[in-house]
């Protein structure tokens, strides 16, 4: 598609259009004893630099001289949300449409050959600003430290000492983190492509993949059907099916980023009324309210992980560190 001349929201704050469940869920995170420090060390140590590396090996790196068209769709997304600085842009050979952001230095987004090959350019364009929509809201920090996570759950990482330490309520809580984040950038999506319903259409097409005639209609009308689904025993078996996922259904997201735009905050925004960096407020007694319910959500995942997480997030911590226990000499760079 040709790209239309750049709205540009200067110093767009993220906080602005987050969604309440994900400003609520970051703050109850970082209360998680150690975590902080072990997010800095990502940054500070070569644990980042490792991950990107082993991510981006089998990547194809995009820019001016390599699929350009893609690399100004990436562009325009960084112009309109005011990023100055452009991440890094991947293809991976993978066949289903996906996309992920991580660095926190220097954020990279990766996006598979599925969906830049199969995706019309609006759809492309929903998922950049999403991915785009990450980087503004500084998700990439918890993102990282996700993805190290998942590394050491399945073993990819095998030079943490981390064998037999349960990592399972760090993991739950991440994960209830990430799907909320996943809404914010929903949000900045519909901002970048000023198409709600592009976005729609998107996570339509995630959700039964890129074949002919689908029926937007008739996908919203399904999200309206799960989200007021009255089975109790059906809401009961398709939470521990969620709760597993690093992103809400599909037609979760659909459904909640309906609400958002029929509320007129889309259109507020696009009026040019909207939070700037360095003005957001102090939190409200709602924000408040969900912070407590995250914070008490977090607290029973690591209670019944005993003093396992303490020792996880001290044993990542001696490792990113150098300290004892730490990676061995030929670790990667």
């Amino acid at each position: 598609m040709a790209i239309e001349p750049t709205v540009r929201y200067p110093g767009i704050s993220a906080q602005g259009f987050a969604h309440p469940a994900e400003r609520a869920a970051t703050a109850a995170i970082r209360t998680v004893p150690g975590l902080d420090r072990v997010v800095k060390l990502l940054t500070e140590h070569s644990y980042e630099r490792r991950l990107r590396q082993l991510l981006t090996g089998n990547a194809l790196r995009l820019g001016d001289d390599q699929l350009p068209g893609v690399w100004a769709l990436h562009q325009h997304c960084a112009d309109v949300l005011d990023i100055g600085r452009c991440p890094k842009l991947y293809v991976t050979q993978e066949p289903v449409g996906s996309g992920l952001t991580v660095g926190t230095n220097e954020p990279v987004t990766l996006v598979s050959s599925g969906l830049v090959g199969s995706y019309s350019d609006d759809e492309l364009l929903a998922v950049l600003g999403h991915e785009m929509g990450h980087v503004l809201a500084d998700h990439v920090g918890l993102t990282t430290t996700l993805q190290l996570v998942q590394m050491i759950m399945r073993g990819a990482v095998r030079s943490v000492p981390l064998a037999g330490v349960p990592l399972v309520a760090l993991y739950l809580a991440l994960l209830e983190w990430s799907r909320a984040a996943e809404l914010t950038s929903d949000r900045a999506s519909a901002i970048v492509t000023g198409e709600p319903l592009v976005v729609c259409q998107t996570l339509m097409r995630m959700a039964g993949g890129p074949v002919k005639d689908l029926n937007l209609d008739a996908f919203i009308r399904q999200a309206t059907e799960y989200e007021q689904e009255k089975d109790p025993f059906a809401r009961y078996s398709r939470f521990f099916a969620e709760i597993t996922t690093t992103h809400p259904f599909p037609v979760r997201r659909v459904r909640e980023l309906i609400a958002w735009v029929s509320a007129g905050e889309l259109d507020r925004i696009r009026s040019g009324s909207y939070l700037r960096r360095g003005q957001e407020p102090p939190p409200s007694e709602e924000f408040d309210a969900a912070l407590e319910h995250y914070r008490q959500r977090f607290a029973v995942m690591l209670e019944r992980a005993g003093e396992g997480i303490s020792t996880v997030l001290d044993r990542i911590s001696a490792w990113l560190g150098g300290g004892e226990g730490g990676p061995p000499q030929n670790a990667a760079p």
